[in-house]
């Protein structure tokens, strides 16, 4: 089974401005004449983890991590205003023209393969390939399911912690009733909220309990992040048009693609790849037995490791 490649630190950093009030934080690590390289991390509002920069050979690829409008280190922190999908897509283009790049490869996961896949749709000269990660398809089902009635029934003691933060009468839709608290003007109360909406995501990722990963989920800084702009996002429908992703996967034709999801996803169910793949036949499926949602599991570490060398064999199969 394959290991992530061993740490390395940036070579570069940059503080790109957006729209106002947004400022990104971007860094390239590996060699600077590699291939081209962007992880897309997931939430919305996740932010990158050092470890993230190690899916790649650092001797073969240009590794770009950029942290998205309001996560990570982009600034301000969890903001809202003139945060959506678009916006985000806009944001990549301007990465690429910002630091000289024609082509490149996206991998991402969760919400990082949605943002990829809308990119890619939109975009499909620029994208050598796609390294995709638990599939979210932003369908009302799939939020619903994660946030109002499904995974609740698979993480029943999880789910009363998560509910133990909104009264029983506003308990009928949930992202609203957390929106209202994630957007107070009390900031305990706002932090008391981001903190139960963020471990509930990160206590069901993985397979097996991993402390970790919890850990991470409930720092302060990740966890506003991450639940006001994931908040803010699934009330607005992650700003798209219904199924607009499955609509469009013709688009996606001519990219090679490999998709990884792990059979026990609870936080996006396997049914999301499954649609993806059957709108985009060209992809290769992999589903992973003993695996659950993470990018840190070592099965589906291993699959994305190995789809990376998957897809630019493909590539460059094409190119001759």
């Amino acid at each position: 089974m394959l290991n992530l490649y061993p740490d390395i630190k940036p070579y570069a950093r940059h503080k790109l401005a957006v729209d106002l009030p947004h400022e990104l934080y971007i860094e390239e690590s590996g060699n600077p004449d590699g291939i081209p390289v962007l992880f897309v991390h997931g939430g919305p509002g996740g932010g990158c983890e050092d470890y993230h920069r190690r899916f790649f050979d650092a001797e073969r690829f240009r590794i770009i991590l950029m942290d998205q409008r309001g996560a990570g280190r982009s600034t301000p922190l969890a903001e809202l205003e003139g945060n959506s999908t678009d916006k985000l897509v806009q944001d990549m283009e301007t990465i690429r023209t910002f630091l000289g790049i024609e082509r490149w490869l996206l991998f991402g996961g969760s919400w990082g393969s949605t943002l990829c896949l809308i990119y890619a749709q939109t975009h499909a000269e620029r994208v050598l390939g796609l390294v995709l990660r638990g599939i979210f398809l932003c369908r009302p089902k799939d939020i619903s399911w994660f946030y109002q009635d499904g995974a609740s029934r698979v993480f029943p003691d999880y789910w009363l912690e998560f509910e133990a933060q909104i009264p029983e009468s506003e308990r009928g839709d949930m992202v609203s009733a957390y929106y209202r608290r994630l957007t107070s003007d009390n900031e305990l109360e706002q932090i008391q909220a981001a903190k139960a909406w963020s471990v509930w995501e990160g206590r069901c990722a993985t397979l097996h309990p991993n402390p970790r990963v919890v850990e991470h989920f409930g720092h302060p800084h990740v966890a506003i992040a991450l639940a006001r702009i994931e908040c803010h996002y699934f009330m607005n429908s992650a700003f798209l048009e219904d199924n607009q992703i499955v609509r469009d996967a013709h688009k996606l034709k001519d990219i090679p693609g490999v998709i990884v999801h792990g059979r026990y996803d609870m936080v996006c169910p396997l049914d999301n790849a499954l649609a993806l793949s059957k709108a985009w036949p060209e992809a290769d499926l992999r589903i992973i037995r003993d695996a659950g949602h993470s990018a840190s599991e070592p099965a589906i570490v291993d699959a994305l490791i190995r789809g990376v060398d998957e897809v630019m064999a493909k590539t460059v199969e094409r190119a001759g």
